[in-house]
This record gives C-alpha cells, sequence and structure tokens, in this order.
C-alpha cells in the first residue's frame, strides 16, 4: 500500500515546487484543483507515467483520498516514490488553502 501524507505535509511539499497529479475526472479538475496540479485521470493514468517526472516525489491527490490512495499505489508499484494525499481538494479547498478553475496546466 502507497503511503499518504496529511494535507499540512503536503502543503509544504507544494510550497517547495512538488510534483502534484490529480486523478480525479476532467470535469471535477476544472471545477477546482490544486495550483499546478497535473491531470491525470484514473482512466488515463497508465499513458501518463512515461511523462511524469523520474526521480522526484509524485503526490496523487483526488477529491477526498479513496483514488489518490489507488493511483498512488499503482505508481510505487511501477517503481515510482508516490504518496496520496489525504483528504483531497476537498480538504485542501476547506482548510483555505488556494485552489484555480479551468483546465491549465493539462494532462501530464
Amino acid at each position: 500500500m502507497a503511503r499518504e501524507v496529511d494535507l499540512e505535509t503536503f502543503a509544504a511539499a507544494w510550497s517547495a515546487g512538488a510534483v502534484v497529479l490529480d486523478v480525479r475526472e476532467p470535469e471535477e479538475y476544472r471545477a477546482a484543483h490544486v495550483p499546478g496540479a497535473h491531470l491525470a485521470p484514473l482512466s488515463m493514468l497508465a499513458a501518463a507515467l512515461p511523462r511524469v517526472p523520474e526521480g522526484r516525489t509524485v503526490y496523487v491527490i483526488c477529491a477526498s483520498g479513496n483514488r489518490s490512495q489507488w493511483a498512488a499505489d499503482r505508481l510505487a508499484a511501477a517503481g515510482m516514490d508516490a504518496l496520496s494525499v489525504a483528504g483531497g481538494t476537498r480538504g485542501w479547498a476547506g482548510m483555505g488553502r488556494p485552489v484555480v478553475t479551468g483546465s491549465a496546466p493539462g494532462v501530464v
């Protein structure tokens, strides 16, 4: 099972320029996502793997933490240092952290 980080730990990593994959569906991502998060829906996760930066920890986020745990497990099985963000985008926004709308920066 992939490791999980709390929102405070994630916030510190995000502030330092962490690689963030959002595994929700495109419409969820467009509605609100963590600034700088790259869209990699679960249905396209395997296709996104070659474009994920090597040698860096990848923070995987979804709405609440369930899908991100599954995706982080798959990324870890592929040899990546992947962490699931507990609480997800819902928890991030609930803490008053910034979210953006729209489709940028796009699919990884």
